[in-house]
């Protein structure tokens, strides 16, 4: 099922010119969101801010890798 899923999945973002643009756009903005609550929340490091600031790092490590890869690809295709 996973599988029916990713290549449906993949399928879709690539006939539709728009989609990925978008998902990048929503990544990105999501990214910024994590870095800028991380920040508020790292200015306290007793009791539950340090645990939400450890937790936040659970999202901004996997959305920051797709940050470079949207770098990378803009780049690629910059120079084309």
């Amino acid at each position: 099922m996973i599988s029916t899923v990713t290549t449906s999945t993949v399928s879709t973002i690539t006939a539709v010119p728009g989609v990925s643009a978008s998902l990048a756009l929503v990544a990105v903005v999501l990214l910024l969101v994590l870095l800028i609550q991380k920040e508020m929340v790292s200015t306290n490091r007793d009791g539950w801010p340090r645990q939400l600031s450890r937790g936040l790092n659970a999202g901004i490590v996997p959305l920051f890798m797709a940050f470079a890869l949207i770098l990378g690809q803009r780049i690629v295709e910059a120079f084309r």
